[in-house]
C-alpha cells in the first residue's frame, strides 16, 4: 500500500489502460499551479511527482517544496532540502544480514522501550539477493560452479538461515536465494517495473515511478531503466523500510549529451570507462547525471544500464535515462506482463517521462557531452575506476606505475614445482564478473566469440592465469549454450564458477599456493584484468596489486596473453596449433558477428523460465528450516550473527551530545580513501585483530571467511576497521596496512583505539580528498563509531559515506577550500577539540582547536557537513536507527 498526502494542489487524475482505472498525480496539472516545467530534467520529474504523491502541506512535504522543484529551471542549483521517499528497498547479503540483524535488535530495543514489536516491519517491499557470497575457490572446471555452491553453503549457513528467519518474521522482505544472480541484474530483468502501482490507504490503484533505494552502490544499474534509485548505506535503508523519508538536498543535475555511434570492435564497457573518466574531471559527486541526446537511439537498453551501473565510480547519485521503445522492448523481451508494459508506455507519455527527439533539451546544472565514434578500446587502472588507459597504452602506464610506486623494473622469478615463471605484470586473474557487464549480451557474447575463435586456433590462457566466469543472471547460461558459445569458453578455462559478484567483491578465492608464494616472497607486482567496476587496492585479491578493468572480451583475451607489459595490439597473444603468431586482430569479433549471433541466442522464453519461482531457490535453500518470530533467538557463542551494541542503555529521551575534547587522531590519511579501506571486504588475516578474535573463539583459518560474510557480527567488523592491507596511516610512515599509533608505539588500529579508549580519550581521522569513495559500505561508519571515533576532518567527502557517518552519529568536518592536513601541518601529535556539538546547524562553520605537541594552540575554522535539518536531528539522537526507534516506540 503506498500512503498518499493530502493534493493540495489538486493533481490527482486517472487514466485508463487496458480497460482499468488508474489513479496518478498530473505533472500537466501540476504545471497550471507551478509554471512550466516541460523542460526540467526526467530524474527531476520524478522528483516532483514524489513530492506531489506525499505532499501534507506541513513541514515535510509543502507547497513550498514542491515550487522549489518547479521553480529548480531558473536556478538549476543545489538548494532546498526534500523528503524524498522511495517505492522500493534492494538489499544485497553482505549489506543485508546488518540490515536484518538491526532490525532485529530494534525489535529487542522496542520491546525494552515498552513499544510494539510489529512496529519493526518494512512498510514498502524490500527485496533481498544474495549474490556476494559466492568465492572462486574451484575454476576451470566442469564443476566448478556446483562444488563452490556446496561451499558457499558450508560456509555461509548461518548467515543463510538468518536471512530466512527474516523473511519469514519480516513483512514486504523477500530473500532471492543464493546462485539465482547479481542484485542489480535481477532488479533490471525480473523486479523493476519503471512504472509501480498499489493500493492507497483508500484501496485505489495508484501508478507512479518506480524508485528505489538500495545497499549497494551500484544500485544505480536500474537507471536505465527509467527507474531513479542510487545506493545508500544500511542504515539509511533501513530507516527507509520504517517509512522515513530520505532527507536530500535538491540536486544539481550534469546533462551527459550523446552524439554518434560507437565504431567497429568498440565496446559498451569501453563507453562507460570513457564516461567515467570525463565525469570524474568534470565533477559530479553528489549529483544527477543524466544522459541524453541524439546518440540514445543506438544504445541498447544493456548498454544504458552500463553506463547507468557505474555511476559510483564517476561520482554521480545516478546515471539517468528517460523512457522510450527501446524501454518497451527490453521489458518485453525479459517477460514483463503486456499490461504492465503498456501502462508504462501510457504514463511515460502522459507524464513526460518519454524521450522525444523533437523536444527542446531539458535545463541541467551544466552539461558536456561525447561523440561516441571517438571512443576507442580502452581499460580502467591499475588502482582507480577513473583511471582510463587507451589499450595500446597499458603496458606504459603499468611500467611507470612500477617505476613511480614501486621503483622497480619488471623481473620474472620460478614457481617452486612448475615448469614455467612468472613476472611482474603477469595477470595472475582474469574475470568476467560483476553487474556492470554480464548484465550486457553484447559483450558477454563478443566474449564468447573471441573464445571460440581462439579455441578453433588451438590457443589456450597462460598457466598462471586463474580464469573465471560468474554471470549476474542464469539466463546468460541458456543464451550462451544456445549460441554454442559456452563450450569454447569452457575449452580455455573460462568455466562457470557461479552466479554472484565473486571477483568483483574481493570473493576471487585463493592463488595457487606455490603462485602466490612466488609472488609475495619475491615482492611480484601480479595484475589482475577483471571485466568489474572496482579496482581499489587490496579490493581484487590479496596478491594482486595492479588491477585493470576491462570488457568480458578484452579478460578473455589478456588471459590467453597472461601479462600487461607488452603493448597488447603489437605483440601477438601466443602461437596457433600450427605454430603461427596469432593477434588480438585475428580473434576480435566484427560488430556484425556480435550482432547475428545475439539474434539467434535470446528469447522472452528463457527470462520466463528463469524467473518464474525465483524466490524457491535450489534444494540447499528449501532444506533450510526456520520459523518466523516476534524476536530473534540470538546464538550465544555465534562469530555470525550477534546483536550489536547500538540501542544499549538506550532511553526515550535522548542525551545531549558531548562536545569533542582533546581528541587523538587515529588516523591521518591521503586522497581517494575508499570505504574498502575502511571496512574490507576481503579475506581476513590469521594475525590481524579480527583473526585473532576468530582463532579464540574456535574459529580455524580455513573457515575465517571474508569481512563481508562477516557483516552481522560487530565483534568481527569493528576489529576489521581500517584493517585493509594497502591503507597507509600517515602517522606510521613507511608501514602499509591497518595500523596507528598510541604515543610512541606502533600498534593495530583496533588495539590502538581500544587503549585511546581506555583513557577516555575521543578519537579523531583526518583525510584529503574523496574520503569514503566506492561501495554503500554501512560498516565503514559502523566500526568508525564503535571504535570511538568522534569526528571525521577531510578535504571533500563521497557522498553515501558522509551520510552514513551521520546516521552513526560521527560528525563530519571538511576543511574550507585551500586548507588540509599538510597546510595546517596536523600531525599525530596533535590534539582537536570541538564545542558547541549539541547546538550544530546544517553546514555551519565550526572553529576546531588545535593543540601541539609543545604546548600551542591555534584553530582553524571547518565547514559542518551535517547538510539537512534532518540530519541534525539523526545527530543528535546519536544516531537515524536511534531517532527512528524513540519515533516509533512513542
Amino acid at each position: 500500500m503506498t500512503q498518499v498526502g493530502q493534493d493540495t494542489l489538486g493533481t490527482r487524475s486517472t487514466m485508463t489502460v487496458g480497460g482499468k482505472d488508474v489513479a496518478y498525480y498530473s505533472l500537466k496539472k501540476a504545471s497550471e499551479k507551478l509554471g512550466d516545467i516541460s523542460r526540467l530534467p526526467f530524474s527531476m520529474k520524478v522528483l516532483l511527482e514524489n513530492l506531489l504523491r506525499f505532499e501534507d502541506g506541513g513541514f515535510t512535504v509543502s507547497t513550498d517544496h514542491i515550487q522549489a522543484i518547479a521553480d529548480w529551471q531558473k536556478n538549476p542549483s543545489t538548494g532546498d532540502e526534500i523528503q524524498y521517499r522511495p517505492a522500493r528497498v534492494l538489499l544485497q547479503d553482505f549489506t543485508g544480514v546488518p540490515c536484518v540483524v538491526d532490525l532485529a535488535a530494534m525489535r529487542d530495543a522496542i520491546a525494552t522501550l515498552g513499544g510494539d514489536t510489529s512496529k519493526i516491519n518494512p512498510l514498502v517491499p524490500v527485496n533481498l539477493v544474495i549474490d556476494h557470497s559466492v568465492m572462486v575457490d574451484e575454476f576451470g572446471h566442469p564443476k566448478a560452479a556446483e562444488q563452490n555452491v556446496e561451499i558457499e553453503y558450508q560456509r555461509n549457513m548461518e548467515r543463510y538461515d538468518f536471512l530466512k528467519w527474516g523473511s519469514k518474521s519480516l513483512d514486504n522482505f523477500y530473500a532471492v536465494p543464493p546462485g539465482t544472480g547479481i542484485c542489480h541484474q535481477v532488479n533490471l530483468e525480473n523486479i523493476a517495473k519503471t512504472v509501480w502501482s498499489s493500493e492507497d490507504q483508500n484501496g485505489q490503484l495508484v501508478a507512479y515511478p518506480d524508485t528505489c533505494v538500495g545497499t549497494d552502490s551500484h544500485t544505480t544499474m536500474v537507471n536505465g531503466l527509467g527507474v531513479l534509485g542510487w545506493g545508500v548505506g544500511g542504515i539509511e535503508a533501513e530507516a527507509a523500510m520504517l517509512g522515513q523519508p530520505v532527507s536530500m538536498l535538491i540536486p544539481e543535475v550534469v546533462g551527459f549529451k550523446l552524439t554518434g555511434e560507437l565504431q567497429e570492435g568498440v565496446t559498451a564497457t569501453d563507453l562507460v570507462l570513457t564516461c567515467t573518466s570525463m565525469l570524474r574531471k568534470h565533477g559530479v559527486v553528489g549529483r544527477f547525471v543524466e544522459y541524453f541526446g541524439p546518440g540514445l537511439a543506438s544504445l541498447s537498453l544493456a548498454d544504458r544500464a552500463t553506463l547507468a551501473n557505474m555511476a559510483p565510480e564517476y561520482g554521480a547519485t545516478c546515471g539517468f535515462f528517460g523512457i522510450d521503445d527501446k524501454t518497451l522492448d527490453y521489458l518485453r523481451l525479459t517477460g514483463r506482463e503486456e499490461e504492465q508494459i503498456a501502462l508504462v508506455e501510457a504514463y511515460a507519455k502522459e507524464q513526460g517521462f518519454w524521450i522525444d527527439p523533437a523536444a527542446a533539451e531539458p535545463v541541467f546544472t551544466s552539461t558536456l557531452g561525447l561523440d561516441m565514434a571517438t571512443v576507442v578500446p580502452s581499460l580502467a587502472g591499475p588502482k582507480r575506476p577513473q583511471d582510463w588507459v587507451a589499450l595500446p597504452d597499458v603496458d606504459d602506464v603499468f611500467n611507470a606505475d612500477m617505476a613511480t610506486t614501486y621503483k622497480k623494473t619488471p623481473t620474472r622469478v620460478p614457481v617452486e614445482g612448475k615448469d614455467f615463471d612468472i613476472g611482474d605484470g603477469d595477470v595472475m586473474i582474469a574475470a568476467i564478473t560483476s553487474c556492470t557487464n554480464t548484465s550486457n549480451p553484447g559483450v558477454l557474447v563478443a566474449a564468447g566469440l573471441v573464445a571460440k575463435k581462439a579455441d578453433e586456433l588451438g590457443l589456450k590462457p597462460k598457466p598462471w592465469v586463474k580464469t573465471s566466469l560468474a554471470p549476474g543472471s542464469q539466463v546468460v547460461t541458456d543464451y550462451l549454450n544456445r549460441a554454442g558459445l559456452q563450450q569454447h569458453l569452457d575449452n580455455i578455462g573460462f568455466n562457470l564458477v557461479g552466479y554472484g559478484c565473486t571477483t568483483c567483491i574481493g570473493n576471487s578465492g585463493p592463488l595457487a599456493e606455490p603462485i602466490s608464494k612466488a609472488i609475495n616472497e619475491n615482492g611480484l607486482v601480479a595484475s589482475a584484468v577483471i571485466s568489474g567496476n572496482r579496482n581499489f587496492e587490496g579490493r581484487v585479491s590479496p596478491d594482486v596489486r595492479a588491477n585493470f578493468l576491462a570488457s568480458p572480451p578484452l579478460v578473455v583475451a589478456y588471459a590467453l596473453k597472461g601479462t600487461v607489459v607488452e603493448d597488447f595490439t603489437t605483440t601477438p597473444i601466443g602461437k596457433s596449433k600450427d605454430g603461427v603468431d596469432v593477434y588480438l586482430k585475428d580473434i576480435w569479433p566484427t560488430n556484425l558477428e556480435v550482432a547475428e549471433t545475439m539474434a539467434g541466442c535470446m528469447d522472452r522464453a528463457m527470462f520466463q523460465a528463469r524467473y518464474a519461482d525465483v524466490y524457491k531457490g535450489d534444494a540447499h535453500w528449501q532444506a533450510i528450516n526456520v520459523v518466523g518470530s516476534e524476536t530473534y533467538s540470538w546464538r550465544a557463542g555465534s562469530t555470525y550473527v550477534a546483536n550489536p551494541p547500538y540501542f544499549e542503555g538506550m532511553q526515550m529521551t535522548p542525551a545531549p551530545v558531548n562536545d569533542i575534547i582533546e581528541a587523538k587522531p587515529l588516523l591521518i590519511l591521503g586522497d581517494s580513501i575508499t570505504t574498502d579501506h575502511i571496512s574490507p571486504a576481503g579475506s581476513i588475516k590469521a594475525d590481524s585483530p579480527a583473526g585473532k578474535w576468530l582463532m579464540e573463539h574456535q574459529v580455524a583459518k580455513a573457515d575465517f571467511n571474508s569481512y563481508g560474510a562477516r557483516r552481522g557480527h560487530h565483534e568481527v567488523m569493528m576489529r576489521g576497521t581500517f584493517a585493509n592491507i594497502r591503507i597507509r596511516n600517515e602517522m606510521v610512515p613507511g608501514i602499509e596496512g591497518g595500523m596507528s599509533r598510541y604515543g610512541t608505539e606502533a600498534g593495530a588500529v583496533y588495539d590502538v583505539a581500544q587503549k585511546h579508549k581506555a583513557d577516555g580519550t575521543p578519537m579523531i581521522v583526518i583525510a584529503g580528498k574523496e574520503y569514503g569513495t566506492g561501495s554503500s559500505r554501512d560498516w565503514a561508519a559502523k566500526g568508525t563509531n564503535l571504535l570511538g571515533v568522534r569526528v571525521v576532518i577531510v578535504e571533500s567527502f563521497e557522498r553515501i559515506h558522509r551520510s552514513n557517518l551521520v546516521g552513526m552519529g560521527v560528525l563530519p568536518l571538511q576543511f574550507k577550500d585551500g586548507q588540509s592536513r599538510h597546510s595546517l601541518a596536523l600531525t599525530g601529535d596533535c590534539t582537536f577539540t570541538v564545542k558547541g556539538v549539541a547546538s550544530l546547524k546544517p553546514q555551519q562553520d565550526v572553529e576546531v582547536e588545535v593543540t601541539r605537541a609543545d604546548g600551542s594552540t591555534f584553530t582553524f575554522t571547518a565547514l559542518c557537513r551535517i547538510d539537512t535539518a534532518n540530519e541534525i536531528e539523526y545527530f543528535n539522537n546519536g544516531g537515524i536507527l536511534q531517532y527512528v526507534l524513540r519515533k516509533l516506540a512513542a
